[in-house]
């Protein structure tokens, strides 16, 4: 009662003090569930469409590509938590455009051969089909949507692709005399995939897995084999068992270890930028103390007659260390309630800046998403509250410790 009667808005410097430490407290934590969801759904969306579009584990040859890839495929999935393999060929391709009017375009993207019977057991990316359809019939493509905008090109267009086995054909005419120029393949573009991750959308192009081994010269063999798991936090133990089952001479790698450091990098961003942050709350904290060292000693006459009547040392330092617990409480359920509003209008704020500034906030081209994503976790949340209430609270300590060790001669001497 006298915490809540001493904190009633007054025309003084301490109640101004009060409310710039509530307001510090608000902004630490909102700034800190803002962030701290923001990084958690960068870690989430970047795993979730690194395994959509590359499957839980790769398999491949160390020193040439796979052949009787089929009966690989029987003995992989086999394994119990094995959901799905296929076949790839991967390689990078020289495009060219064959614009109608203008000048061509060219580019150096990576081209997939898939097989469109396997494929939809291991990855999504058939399913984010935007325009046309996944059709890998004859000389056919589905590009990336920012690289089909690269290129100025849409469905129905054609393209020339230069593969790396022409060159090698090229190279080894000319060291023969033979003056021979490679003619390349022309291809209509099919269909235009968005998995919504900047690298994928700009650098991929799909195509039949038959006219990716003519374009590697691979006859029936494949670069490797992708490998879905029903668990993908369980490739380490599946990887373990298929090096027993496939034998040497196979290189087996998990979307871990592909991807381990910009997922470590993710990690570690998300703890520095929790502690530093955090200092924000700290601040504030300083703001409660201060608040509460002038309370004290405007209240010296009151803690004195208190403490004449009866009061306890421990009666004495509960009604300060209760202050400071209310400002924390007011403080974090205010900063709770602009944190999950941050959050849940991000995006909105995000178009509204780049429209008004002409500024891109979030460029894709960096970050690779083309919306900010965000994830709140309950436990990082109730993290957040509880340090932050533990460090209001501990605010009031020595100011509280001070007001219970005063004594009442001491306080009503001047009196």
């Amino acid at each position: 009662m006298l915490a809540l009667r001493y904190l009633r808005p007054k025309r003084t410097f301490v109640s101004v003090i009060t409310l710039i430490s509530i307001l510090g407290v608000t902004l630490g934590v909102g700034v800190l569930i803002v962030v701290i969801a923001v990084m958690t759904g960068f870690d989430h969306d970047l795993r979730e469409t690194l395994i959509s579009f590359n499957a839980d584990i790769r398999i491949e040859r160390s020193d040439q590509p796979l052949r009787h890839w089929e009966e690989i495929i029987q003995k992989v999935c086999s394994h119990p938590h094995v959901v799905g393999a296929a076949p790839y060929v991967l390689g990078q391709v020289m495009v060219k455009t064959q614009p109608l009017y203008g000048n061509p375009r060219y580019f150096v993207p990576v081209v997939r051969g898939i097989d469109p019977r396997y494929e939809p057991q291991v990855s999504q990316v058939l399913d984010h089909i935007v325009a046309g359809k996944a059709d890998f019939k004859g000389y056919s493509v589905i590009l990336g949507e920012d690289l089909a905008r690269a290129l100025g090109v849409w469905v129905g267009d054609a393209l020339a692709i230069y593969s790396v086995h022409q060159f090698e054909d090229w190279d080894r005419a000319r060291e023969s005399g033979i003056q021979e120029v490679p003619l390349p393949d022309d291809y209509v573009v099919r269909g235009i995939f968005r998995v919504g991750f900047y690298e994928f959308d700009s650098m991929f192009l799909l195509c039949s897995l038959a006219n990716a081994q003519d374009l590697y010269g691979l006859n029936n063999s494949v670069h490797g084999i992708m490998v879905r798991l029903d668990d993908p936090n369980l490739a380490p133990q599946v990887q373990r068992d298929l090096e027993q089952v496939l034998g040497p001479g196979y290189r087996i790698t998990t979307w871990m270890e592909e991807n381990s450091t910009i997922l470590q990098a993710l990690v570690v961003e998300k703890h520095v930028m929790f502690y530093l942050l955090f200092f924000i709350t700290i601040v504030a904290a300083f703001g409660i103390c201060s608040a509460l060292i002038t309370f004290v000693v405007q209240k010296t006459r009151e803690i004195g007659t208190l403490k004449a009547l009866g009061a306890t040392q421990f009666q004495i330092m509960s009604i300060f260390l209760s202050q400071s617990l209310i400002v924390g409480l007011i403080g974090v359920i205010a900063g709770l309630g602009l944190g999950l509003l941050a959050v849940a209008y991000r995006n909105d704020v995000l178009h509204f800046l780049r429209r008004t500034t002409g500024f891109e906030l979030f460029p894709a081209s960096v970050y690779n998403f083309s919306e900010l994503p965000a994830l709140v976790v309950p436990g990082d949340v109730i993290t957040i509250i509880c340090a932050s209430l533990f460090i209001c609270l501990l605010a009031g300590v020595i100011p509280a410790w001070n007001a219970g060790r005063l004594q009442p001669v001491e306080a009503l001497r001047h009196e």
